[in-house]
């Protein structure tokens, strides 16, 4: 069989950061087709965009949604979630390819020269999962250990993402019912302008306003947000499970072609391009490191 490819340090980071950070084109697309679908039909109906554009019911709305929000999140988790919000527009998702190229290159070298030649790479390494559980692996931990160790971190990382999804669907099961809250308070105000009823039926018109804030928010942003937030957990465990399954095969000793086949199982269903790769680089196919 022809020689494997050796990834040093270098390359390692390298395709760490191939991921990058790119506009997560579904949720801008979906905004912009919800926002414009629901515009385009007001204005066929003979409506006007400013009908619509009530600053009073937007502070209703959505103050009242955030201080609930509040009331009912730990102050850490509530921080959290906001940090995380950039991640609903944003895909920082890393490539599997590039880790699973990574970790062929350890266990080629481990193969060779023993697991213990990887404690300068592992030093190196970028992404601290992965740091972790090969320092582990070079520092003679127990398999069952290691494994045990890294699974913790992955639950806790489950648990976190949970906590952090659900704050934005807790705003999305309030910002309707404030919505109402402000209809109401706009109802009051026609209350009071009974005797003109030009006024009454404009204030009606004003008052509804909130509650299509209100659902609006709900089922275009909030709920949709902490489902992204989830799908964003479920794409990092997965990555996550994949390292630790590598370095685990590591240090079973296991021949890196089979490990190779056996990670090529976390690539999604119908990336053929990266099965192709990840079959070329143990078969010895020619695949240089850029840079």
């Amino acid at each position: 069989m022809a020689p494997l490819r050796k990834i040093s340090p270098m390359a390692t980071d390298k395709s760490a950061k191939q991921g990058g950070s790119r506009p997560d084109l579904a949720t801008i697309g979906g905004l912009v087709l919800a926002f414009g679908g629901i515009l385009a039909g007001l204005m066929m109906e003979g409506g006007k965009v400013k009908d619509v554009a009530q600053i009073t019911a937007a502070i209703i709305v959505i103050g009242g949604t955030i201080g609930a929000v509040m009331v009912t999140t730990p102050l850490s988790v509530l921080l959290r979630a906001a940090k995380k919000l950039v991640l609903v527009f944003f895909d920082k998702t890393q490539p599997l390819a590039g880790t699973i190229d990574d970790i062929i290159g350890y266990a080629a070298q481990a193969r060779k020269q023993g697991i213990v030649s990887l404690e300068q790479q592992a030093g190196a390494i970028a992404d601290p999962f992965l740091r972790k559980a090969l320092n582990l692996a070079v520092d003679g931990i127990e398999l069952s250990q290691i494994r045990n160790i890294m699974e913790l971190e992955i639950t806790i990382l489950e648990q976190d993402g949970d906590a952090e999804a659900k704050v934005f669907e807790s705003a999305g099961g309030y910002s309707p019912t404030i919505g109402i809250i402000g209809a109401v308070l706009g109802l009051i105000q026609v209350m009071k302008n009974l005797a003109n009823i030009d006024e009454v039926g404009r204030g009606i018109a004003v008052a509804f306003v909130a509650t299509v804030y209100g659902v609006g928010c709900a089922n275009l942003f909030f709920l949709p947000a902490a489902s992204k937030l989830r799908a964003r957990v479920r794409d990092e465990v997965r990555r996550k499970e994949l390292m630790l399954d590598g370095v685990l095969s590591i240090v079973e000793g296991l021949n890196p072609k089979l490990i190779s086949t056996k990670l090529d199982a976390y690539v999604e269903r119908g990336n053929a391009k990266v099965a192709s790769k990840a079959k070329g680089r143990v078969a010895g196919e020619p695949a240089a490191v850029e840079g």
